[in-house]
Parts: structure tokens; C-alpha cells; sequence
């Protein structure tokens, strides 16, 4: 429209719009800042109140154009433009009716605006630049004292977690000493316990030549008075303690109490050349002190527990050793009388048969039929020999239970083994082939009864190992003042995750109802009695070989 073309003589900003909300006109300045803006909607979208009075539920009233134009009388306000890239700039909106339309002038008041918020806020920087020099002293001061705090609770924290970390006591004192060496630039520090009113001295760190010779010393009255009041000492002095030689030159000696409840456990004590105030130190060290405190008696605690816990295992252990003992000692008492019992029903009607083989030996060369004489000959041989194995296994009996032998005797092991075996013959008859590889071996003091029990025990469980026919092979050999004797199966072995709890009283590799696991128990006991071992190599499928040694000397 020509009709606005004066409008370009305008610095400003300047479009029209008519009622429909079209942009019928804009002067050169508005197409150079605003030639992206055409359109109504999208000019009207970058636009914002800088504040914003107006109270309407329309909310295209909120937007600044849309009420330059629907203002039914001429209207300013001050307003910001966001443009695509980002940039905002500050107007002054001027929107002058003329009859149908509505001329809209942009003032650019973005410098003005910058420069009215810049002084603003130089203001206020100002101001607050004159507030922090007033406050430059006191915050100096809480800086300082912040400084100061977080050393403290460095300190403390660094000492807490070392001591926190460790239960024994030596450990503890050592880790306080150092850290308060190094955050004191002291040349000795040292723990001493306190008993009987005097202070021994447990743990040193940093020079130690002065130190007495028993580490055992008394501090003056005045040093006494004032750890007695749970405070920490303080003082420059020419002597480290009573009786003490004299420093060279005064030096700073600070003594540090450690209570627990109101109870002195002992002390503390720094030695430096280079003298200090101690001021808020004085927290840091009464912490440190509650801490070690709490921490020498925490390890204490522990110990003794631990060593309760210790001599209660013992005790336990002793217990069941006893229990075997008994057990055993039981065992072998009933089978004793048991086979005492046997033995005295069996010999006597033994004896009344073996009288009657005798008579029935004498009468054979009477009888005239030779057929029948050879006959009950050869029965009467038979009898003969059963006589003998019967008396044989009752004396066999007897020597393997040997109640009366309760002190130490030299005996044939290879006798001893032989005599097992017999006793054993119904688990190995026809099924089990005994290999003896018995060497010369001198004899040895023994008790002989209990190694009864413990060939007796590796047999039978040997036996029960093999399943159908199998070997077992028993060698003895004497080697380095040790008899050894080594007994080894063919059996179905044992697993290795088994092999060091066979020995162990109550364990058994057997089905419920076989075996009560304490036969390898007890056998473990008696060489330990006999000052010996036993021991044991196994592979699942091959067998199993036990190897009992004995020491002669």
C-alpha cells in the first residue's frame, strides 16, 4: 500500500495490520530485522510482556501483538522478541488505530534495557562487594576455623578407620602413634599402661634411648594432678619424667590420658622440640583418646574371647578324646568278661570231648573190623583237630583282649598280626586271599592288646571293602627306628573328600546300622598313645592302604 510508504522514513520497526490480523504493510526496517516474521501467528510467537498486568481467560490476549490489535484504543507496552537463533531483544510496542488498521511501531530499546539491568546489576554488586568486605574478617575466621575443622576430623576419622580396621592391640597403639607423631611433628611418642600407679611403657614410635631401661616410670605430682581430671598436660620441661636425665634444652611434652569410664587404662606421650600453642589440637587429641579407648578395649574383649573360645575347644576336644576312651576302655572290659565267659563254657565241654578222643584212641586197635576201624579213625582224627582249632581260638581270644596287661611289653608285631587274622578267618575263608609280606622286624614295647584293635579294626573294615572275592596285603618292614606296617585292600576305596574325616570320632563312611564311626577314631587314639600315627591312602575303584608307623625310640 503507497499510501504507507511515509512509514519508511522511520528509524523504528513499522507494520500494519488490518482487522483480519494480516500484515498489509512494513517499512525497510521491519523487512531487514523481521523479514522472517510474516506472518501474524509466527511474529506473534517470539513476542512476551515484560510484565505482564492483564487478566483475561483469553489466552491470546496474554500475547502482546494479539492486544495491540484487538485494543480498541491506541496501546503501549514493553515487550521482548525471541528469535529463532536464540537472540532476545527489548521493545517499546506503540499501536496506533487508524480507522481499519491498526500501525505498530517496534522501538528498539535493547541497549537501554541491557544497560538498565547491567546497572542494576552493577548495584547489586556493588552492594554485595560492601557487604563481603564487611563480613571479609569473620569468614577469614570461619575459613580458619573450617581449615582447622577439617583437619580434626580428618585426623580422627584416619585414625578411627586404622584402629577400627585391626584387633590387636600392639597394632592399634602403633597406627595412633605414628598419626600423632606425624600431625604433631613429634620426635617420640610413646603408650604407657597404667598399673599400680606407675606407667609401663608398652609401644614406642620415633626415637627410644632415653626411655628407661625397665620402661616402667612416674610422672611429677603437678602432671598427676591434671590427668587425673581427664585433661591432657600440656608443658615445657627440662626433665621427660621423675628420675629422668635433663634435656640438653627445654622441650614441649604433652601427656594425653586414656580412660575408659572413669577408669585410668594409661597414657599417652609427645615429645617435640618445636613449642606450639595447642588450641582446638586439644579436641583432636580427646578425640583420639575416646577413640583408642574404646578401641584398646573392644581388642581385648576380642582376645579374651578368643582365647575362651579356644579353651573351650580344647576342652570339648579333650572331652571326646575321653569319651572314646571311655568307650573303648568299656568295649574291651565287656568283651574281656564275654570272652572270659566263652572261653570257661567252651574248655569245659572242649576238655570232656578231648578226653573222649583219647579213650576212643586207645579202643580203636580192639575193634576186629578194619573197614570200621578205619572209619572212626579218620572221624576221630577229624574231632582231633577240631579240638585243637577250638582250643586254639580260645587262647587266641584270651591274648587278643590281654586285660591284665596294662603296662607297656615288647611283642612280636608279626605274631601279633598272625593272631588277628585267626581271629578274623570267617570274614577272609574262601573269599579273600590274605598276602603276608611280613619282614624281619626287631620287637617292640607296645601295648599289645590295643594294636589288637587297631589290625583288628583296618581288617574288618578292609573285608567289608571289597565286595566278592578280593586281596589284602599286609607288610611290615623296619626302617629309621620305625616299624611300619602297611595293610592294603583291593576294595571299593574312598572318596578324597572323605579322607581327612576318617579319623574323625562320629564320621563313617558305612550304611546306617554298619558303623557308628568310632572304630578309625579309637585307632587314631592308640597311636597316639603309643606315640606313633596313622594314615591313610585311598583311590576310588583301587582300594584303600593304611599305614601305621611305630617309633621304636
Amino acid at each position: 500500500m503507497k499510501k504507507f510508504d511515509f512509514l519508511n522514513q522511520f528509524r523504528d520497526a513499522v507494520f500494519v495490520v488490518n482487522n483480519h490480523f494480516e500484515i498489509v504493510y512494513s517499512n525497510n526496517t521491519f523487512e531487514k530485522i523481521f523479514k522472517n516474521y510474516r506472518k501474524i501467528k509466527k511474529l506473534s510467537h517470539g513476542m512476551n510482556f515484560t510484565i505482564c498486568p492483564l487478566n483475561s481467560e483469553n489466552i491470546e490476549t496474554y500475547s502482546p501483538l494479539y492486544h495491540a490489535i484487538t485494543s480498541p484504543q491506541n496501546f503501549f507496552a514493553c515487550i521482548s522478541f525471541t528469535f529463532e537463533n536464540g537472540k532476545k531483544n527489548f521493545y517499546d510496542l506503540t499501536a496506533v488505530k487508524k480507522s481499519k488498521y491498526t500501525v505498530i511501531f517496534l522501538t528498539d530499546v535493547t541497549a537501554s534495557f541491557e544497560r538498565q539491568s547491567f546497572q542494576q546489576y552493577n548495584q547489586q554488586l556493588q552492594k554485595q562487594y560492601e557487604n563481603l568486605s564487611e563480613e571479609n574478617e569473620g569468614l577469614l575466621k570461619i575459613k580458619q576455623k573450617a581449615q582447622s575443622q577439617a583437619i580434626r576430623i580428618a585426623l580422627i576419622n584416619k585414625v578411627s578407620n586404622t584402629i577400627r580396621e585391626s584387633m590387636d592391640i600392639s597394632t592399634i597403639l602403633q597406627s595412633t602413634l605414628k598419626e600423632l607423631s606425624i600431625m604433631f611433628g613429634a620426635y617420640r611418642a610413646y603408650y604407657a599402661a597404667f598399673n599400680d600407679n606407675k606407667f609401663h611403657i608398652t609401644e614406642v614410635y620415633g626415637e627410644s634411648e632415653t626411655l628407661p631401661a625397665n620402661n616402667t616410670f612416674e610422672l611429677d605430682s603437678q602432671t598427676l594432678e591434671t590427668i587425673s581430671q581427664k585433661e591432657i598436660s600440656v608443658s615445657n620441661c627440662l626433665k621427660e619424667y621423675v628420675n629422668a636425665a635433663p634435656f640438653k634444652q627445654s622441650i614441649q611434652r604433652i601427656v594425653i590420658p586414656v580412660y575408659h569410664m572413669n577408669k585410668m587404662m594409661g597414657i599417652i606421650v609427645m615429645l617435640n622440640y618445636q613449642k606450639r600453642e595447642l588450641n582446638e589440637e586439644i579436641e583432636i587429641l580427646e578425640a583420639i583418646s575416646a577413640q583408642l579407648s574404646n578401641a584398646i578395649t573392644r581388642a581385648e574383649l576380642y582376645n579374651k574371647n578368643v582365647q575362651t573360645v579356644k579353651e573351650l575347644t580344647n576342652t570339648l576336644k579333650e572331652l571326646k578324646e575321653t569319651q572314646i576312651q571311655l568307650i573303648n576302655s568299656e568295649k574291651m572290659a565287656s568283651l574281656g568278661q564275654l570272652i572270659a565267659g566263652v572261653a570257661h563254657e567252651i574248655n569245659t565241654p572242649a576238655a570232656s570231648i578231648k578226653s573222649n578222643n583219647t579213650i576212643v584212641s586207645k579202643l580203636l586197635n580192639r575193634i576186629e573190623n578194619p573197614e570200621l576201624a578205619e572209619m572212626l579213625k579218620e572221624l576221630n582224627e577229624i574231632d582231633k583237630e577240631a579240638i585243637q582249632r577250638i582250643s586254639h581260638i580260645v587262647t587266641s581270644l584270651k591274648k587278643f583282649v590281654r586285660l591284665d596287661e596294662a603296662e607297656l611289653q615288647e611283642a612280636d608285631i608279626n605274631k601279633e598280626l598272625d593272631l588277628t587274622l585267626d581271629l578274623i578267618r570267617h570274614e577272609t575263608k574262601n573269599r579273600i586271599n590274605i598276602i603276608k609280606n611280613y619282614g624281619e622286624i626287631p620287637a617292640v614295647k607296645c601295648f599289645p592288646n590295643m594294636l589288637n584293635q587297631v589290625f583288628m579294626n583296618i581288617l574288618i573294615n578292609a573285608c567289608q571293602a571289597i565286595e566278592g572275592n578280593g586281596t589284602i596285603t599286609i607288610t611290615t618292614e623296619y626302617k629309621n627306628d620305625n616299624l611300619i606296617v602297611k595293610i592294603k585292600d583291593t576294595g571299593h576305596g574312598i572318596p578324597a573328600n572323605q579322607l581327612d574325616k576318617i579319623f574323625t570320632a562320629g564320621f563313617t563312611t558305612k550304611s546306617s546300622g554298619v558303623g557308628t564311626g568310632l572304630g578309625l577314631a579309637i585307632c587314631s587314639k592308640i597311636m597316639e598313645k603309643h606315640k606313633g600315627e596313622i594314615s591313610v591312602n585311598s583311590e576310588v575303584g583301587k582300594g584303600s592302604e593304611f599305614v601305621i608307623t611305630i617309633h621304636s625310640k
